[in-house]
């Protein structure tokens, strides 16, 4: 008898699946009613990184190649942003076009080679990347502006002869349209066979290699098309912050984002967002009344994140819904006692 999934299946949407994403839209709608302009600032300036967050999920959880390596699109997508900006191409439409195609450009070179390696390996080359990213960032004066970064970056329109989008509550506005509507382009691209052919190549790829899958290929697929998220990223960077600088695109940025994705749950995009969210509140706060001990914190907030909280928070109603399994004896081992013995 034949195997048959239903096309159905392959498409069911899971309820506590839905949970990080429904989470987010609520705090980004009650952010955006509340009168504060400090929250809408604040929360503004976190969405670059979670979905910096969101294109490492892709790559760690639904590849199964936990990279730090996407700090570097991310780079080459803002700085691309910033200089169009400097040289009067303010719309944004063509920022986000121009960053994703940069930023895919980049993730495929560096992903060429990263691909071909697994574990430990692959990480600490994704490492190497990402360091060489922010060496590359301090010295090519000429682009970056060396380690003064670049400031005073003219702010985005939607569309020529518009207004720029100057008002707090409208970057937000904005910067949220963007990172959901990228988020849930993801997810549906991850979804369906593409889904199933990765979970293939990432639980056994021997196997799916055997099978003639090219696994490479999809490998590199998935680590350029996050690349293109990542530019995105870079992009929203310049848009709500309107400057840059080496350190918003080094080793840290890219600890925070992987870190976040080992929070929110690197299946779960929305996950991932969230947990960025999670650990830039936990670093800011830290910052203001513990001042040089925000990298302590996060560093135990990662060991406590990998040791109480397997499989992220996405999976964390799954298990306190799971009950209690008692041991039950099977009938093999259940022997009667000898006669005379003392029960």
């Amino acid at each position: 008898m034949s195997a048959y999934v239903p096309t159905a299946a392959i498409f069911r949407i899971r309820p506590l699946s839905m949970v990080p994403a429904a989470l987010a839209v609520v705090v980004i709608i009650a952010v955006a009613v509340s009168p504060d302009p400090y929250l809408h600032v604040t929360v503004a300036r976190m969405l670059p990184l979670a979905l910096l967050a969101v294109s490492v999920a892709v790559v760690t959880g639904h590849a199964g190649l936990p990279t730090l390596a996407h700090v570097a699109p991310y780079a080459a997508g803002a700085y691309l942003t910033a200089r169009l900006a400097l040289t009067g191409i303010d719309v944004t439409i063509v920022h986000l076009l121009c960053a994703a195609a940069l930023g895919a450009v980049v993730a495929g070179l560096v992903g060429a080679v990263l691909v071909r390696y697994r574990g430990s390996v692959f990480l600490m080359l994704s490492l190497a990347a990402a360091e060489l990213t922010a060496i590359t960032a301090g010295q090519w004066r000429a682009v970056s502006g060396g380690t003064d970064g670049l400031a005073g970056i003219p702010a985005p329109r939607l569309l020529p002869g518009q207004a720029p989008l100057l008002g707090d509550r409208t970057v937000l506005l904005y910067a949220s349209t963007i990172m959901v509507a990228a988020t849930a382009v993801a997810v549906w691209l991850l979804g369906g066979q593409r889904r199933l052919l990765l979970t293939a190549a990432r639980s056994n790829e021997h196997r799916a290699r055997a099978s003639g899958h090219p696994v490479h290929a999809y490998l590199w697929t998935v680590h350029t098309a996050a690349g293109g998220l990542a530019g995105i990223a870079g992009a929203l960077l310049i848009h709500t912050h309107r400057w840059i600088t080496p350190a918003d695109v080094g080793f840290s940025t890219a600890a925070l984002a992987l870190l976040a994705v080992i929070i929110g749950g690197a299946q779960s995009l929305p996950g991932a967002a969230v947990g960025a969210v999670i650990v830039l509140t936990g670093r800011d706060i830290v910052a203001a009344d513990f001042p040089g001990h925000a990298p302590l914190l996060l560093g135990g907030l990662f060991v406590a994140a990998v040791y109480l909280l397997p499989g992220g928070l996405t999976a964390l109603p799954g298990r306190l819904r799971r009950p209690r399994r008692s041991r039950i004896r099977p009938a093999s081992e259940v022997t009667e006692p000898a006669v005379g013995s003392v029960p």
